[in-house]
């Protein structure tokens, strides 16, 4: 069967096709056609094959991968699909494989690599799924509580709670119909992450008699997971901050055979094993990779030694290895979705990650839940690596009930991963101050417009500045110089607004950061400052600055830092940014630090990344590493706007634009436009898209 491709005036690609397979089939032969590097690198990447072509950096990914066993899940998770959806992933993995070889010939990182194009099968698109959200949860997190727990004091295990250094987040809204001009709901919002070039986001539509619907898919993966507009129902995601991945303290011994066996709640038990080569591009020889599985899970982190030829190691635990099911059945079904209860349902038995979902249908049906799989078990599972021989820490069987909520009578919804919906599942939420803006600027108007929805994304104000505002204005003026007294004045002034050309916020951050850093230095925590005896994969996790510059507010108001030091570190923060060159507006050194597999070659090529507005708490989402630098490496990695009213009234952003290829009109074409907080029209009618003409692959 025949498949046609337009293209909009942004290059997104629009496609037709005679039925859902045909289409699945034209989803990855586009997408291969656009993204072959971005496609080969995800697959790379899931089975644990980067450093092949990428060199040793990526080496310990690519262990990580190997024993997590991330390939072999998927290779599970096929397995127990339905033969509809398995059929489905199959078609486009055949689409993908047809269009991989032109879609290399336009890229030149094959060339620059040497990497050729190689084959997808029909659990790649599982794989690539589990490789991007394996880190969701923030598993590493547990290692680091161990380590204050420890280090610090049992009392101090929860003190650097935050929206944590690998957790992707988002803002999502949903308005009811009796807050907008139309009379028909708004679905918006923006996915964070860190931000890659290509983007982790593509544009795309999907018709066929069975259903036309627009979205954000994650290239690599069939369907519309996360964002999609059905023109009757649209539907939304963040993420739930869940708590959905347990590690545990292993104790292994082998056997004089070889063999290798783990104890466990009832005594010894047999654990698998086999030994796996990573090759490094340019490495005088390949790393060995031991692979070790215990009943609670694959071992991650190798330990030391506990005598008597035993050691330990801590394996981690995740559902889909445990159920074989991610849940991808979901993903199909949501695209026959027309109304909020089909959606729902399609959701129903979705594994991982863990989201908040908001829909909104045509006929006024909102729906505000989570779904995914949270496992029940001990409280302490959550906390802190747990040891694997206590049987009071083995899962229950079943997932938790997951919890949903009515849209109250203010007539919006908002979700952004603060406590609220998902709180009974989690552990580490985001502040409330992104939810709280949002709703506060929901509630000042009765008549939204997608136009007006979409200016809540670029909101700048910045709350969490105010617990050092608060201790900037104790500061006794008495005790500063007069230098510092106007630092202090003008940062006292500041409308808390982190614009990209506000000479204030750049202040503010240079403060903020001196501050980070003579905390972070203080005796109270030198045990934590010493490297962690992690993989380097696990490091954001652990590194004590950036665990204290997310938790500042925290660390400003309770802790191991008696309050004199507080006062004292305050004071020199002012007198440091008083004493050197006056620090540039924001946007000079926030600017935005996307990850690229293959860096640019060109020398300047860093230089010409463009400053940014916003702040890790602002609306306007772009974080970096208070105290350590302004670069932005996490942002919007995607905006939308869902009119129930009219599906072309809706809008889409995405940061680069719909092509992976360095060299193409829509490689970055959408870049200014995301700078300005702006959005691009969606275009559904199919007499205002260019169809696209290809020669045979």
């Amino acid at each position: 069967m025949s498949i046609e491709v337009f293209r909009d005036a942004w290059g997104v690609p629009h496609l037709r096709a005679a039925d859902p397979l045909e289409l699945a089939r034209a989803q990855g032969l586009v997408t291969a056609r656009d993204r072959a590097w971005q496609l080969e690198v995800e697959r790379h990447r899931a089975q644990g094959t980067t450093a092949e072509f990428l060199g040793a950096a990526e080496a310990g990914w690519d262990v990580f991968v190997r024993r997590a066993r991330l390939a072999d899940t998927a290779r599970r998770c096929l397995d127990r699909l339905d033969p509809e959806t398995a059929a489905w992933l199959r078609a486009y993995g055949d689409g993908v494989n047809e269009g991989l070889a032109a879609g290399a010939r336009r890229a030149p990182e094959f060339a620059a690599t040497g990497l050729r194009p190689g084959r997808w099968e029909p659990w790649t698109p599982l794989a690539v799924w589990l490789s991007t959200h394996i880190l969701f949860a923030g598993f590493p997190t547990k290692l680091w509580r161990d380590r204050v727990a420890a280090l610090l004091g049992e009392e101090w295990t929860e003190l650097f709670a935050a929206d944590g250094p690998g957790t992707a987040g988002s803002n999502g809204w949903l308005v009811s119909g009796a807050r907008t001009a139309s009379g028909a709901p708004i679905v918006a919002g923006d996915p964070h992450r860190f931000i890659e070039a290509p983007g982790v986001y593509q544009q795309i539509r999907l018709s066929c008699p069975d259903y036309d619907v627009l979205g954000l898919a994650v290239p690599g993966v069939p369907g519309l997971a996360h964002f999609g507009h059905a023109g009757t129902v649209a539907w939304a995601i963040t993420n739930a901050m869940a708590d959905y991945q347990d590690l545990y303290r292993e104790r292994l011994r082998r056997l004089p055979d070889g063999r290798i066996e783990a104890l466990g709640p009832d005594g010894w038990e047999p654990a698998t094993a086999h030994t796996e080569t990573v090759r490094v591009r340019d490495a005088a020889a390949p790393v060995p990779v031991e692979v070790v599985e215990t009943a609670r899970g694959p071992v991650i982190v190798d330990g030391e030694a506990a005598g008597a030829g035993e050691w330990e190691a801590i394996s981690l635990r995740y559902a889909p290895r445990v159920t074989g099911e991610l849940g991808f059945a979901a993903l199909p079904a949501l695209l026959r979705a027309r109304r909020v209860g089909d959606v729902d349902r399609a959701l129903a038995a979705w594994v991982e990650p863990v989201n908040v979902v908001q829909a909104a249908d045509t006929e006024g049906g909102l729906l505000h839940r989570v779904a995914g799989h949270v496992p029940v078990r001990d409280r302490a599972n959550a906390l802190r690596v747990v040891p694997a021989w206590e049987a009071r820490y083995a899962w229950a069987d079943g997932p938790a009930p997951l919890p949903r909520a009515e849209v109250g009578p203010e007539g919006f919804a908002v979700m952004a991963n603060a406590r609220g919906l998902a709180a009974p599942l989690g552990v580490e939420f985001a502040p409330s101050h992104r939810a709280d803006r949002i709703a506060a600027l929901l509630a000042a108007s009765d008549s939204w417009t997608p136009d007006a929805t979409a200016a809540v994304h670029t909101d700048t104000d910045n709350p969490a500045a105010r617990p050092l505002l608060d201790r900037i204005a104790a500061a006794e003026e008495t005790a500063l110089s007069p230098a510092a007294r106007a630092v202090r004045a003008r940062l006292l002034g500041w409308d808390r607004r982190m614009a990209a050309e506000s000479t204030d916020a750049g202040l503010y951050a240079a403060v903020r950061g001196a501050v980070v850093r003579r905390l972070t230095g203080h005796g109270a925590f030198a045990a934590l400052r010493e490297p962690a005896p992690y993989p380097e994969l696990f490091q954001p996790w652990l590194a004590l600055g950036g665990r204290v510059g997310l938790a500042l507010e925290t660390l400003l108001t309770r802790g191991p830092v008696p309050e004199a030091d507080l006062v004292r570190i305050v004071r020199e923060a002012l007198e440091e940014a008083a004493a050197g060159e006056a620090p540039p507006a924001w946007g000079v050194t926030h600017r935005l630090a996307p990850w690229q597999a293959l860096p640019d070659p060109d020398p300047e090529a860093d230089a010409r990344w463009p400053g940014l507005a916003g702040d890790h708490d602002c609306v306007l989402s772009t974080s970096s590493v208070p105290g350590y630098t302004d670069r932005s490496a996490r942002a919007s990695a995607a905006r939308y706007v869902w009119d129930l009213a009219d599906r072309e009234r809706s809008r889409w952003i995405v940061p680069f634009g719909a092509s992976g290829v360095p060299g193409d009109p829509h490689h970055r074409d959408q870049l200014p436009l995301w700078l300005r907080g702006e959005l691009a029209p969606v275009t559904t009618d199919w007499t205002h898209l260019v169809k696209e003409e290809h020669e045979q692959d």
